[in-house]
């Protein structure tokens, strides 16, 4: 019986680590959305400079891409929170993926593409390693 619920409770503490852990890599992401937001949206300049491009004109476009990462920040924080489910940022994190490496592989000159692609993926991969020890565990 003793036995029986030590089992138990070592299988629930296992769980709730990678739950922590979990935790932990989405916040990560959500932090580099952000700041990768607020770059492009409140120095968009100076931001695609800094990626490698001579400059891009009009700044709109930037600044909507900024707009976009935080409301998938948003998504991503939602989504943990309500449903302890990380589908929207690995869909998304999929799609940057593929984008990115696509365009680099098509033309794309600047530095920050692939880089960005290979970034993506690996934020998307480890997240989906955590979450699926996380429910094996649970």
């Amino acid at each position: 019986m003793i036995r029986a619920r030590e089992m138990r409770t070592g299988g629930m503490e296992k769980s709730e680590r990678w739950r922590r852990v979990e935790t932990w890599l989405v916040g990560l992401v959500v932090l580099h959305s952000l700041t990768v937001g607020a770059m492009l949206l409140f120095a968009p300049g100076w931001s695609t400079r800094f990626a490698g491009w001579s400059g891009v004109a009009p700044l709109f476009f930037p600044r909507q891409a900024g707009v976009f990462h935080f409301v998938v920040s948003f998504a991503y924080v939602y989504e943990l929170v309500r449903f302890r489910g990380v589908t929207i940022l690995l869909f998304t994190k999929a799609a940057a993926f593929l984008f990115l490496i696509s365009a680099g592989l098509f033309g794309e000159t600047a530095w920050s593409v692939p880089f960005s692609g290979v970034a993506d993926g690996l934020m998307g991969l480890s997240v989906g390693v955590v979450h699926h020890l996380a429910r094996r565990a649970g």
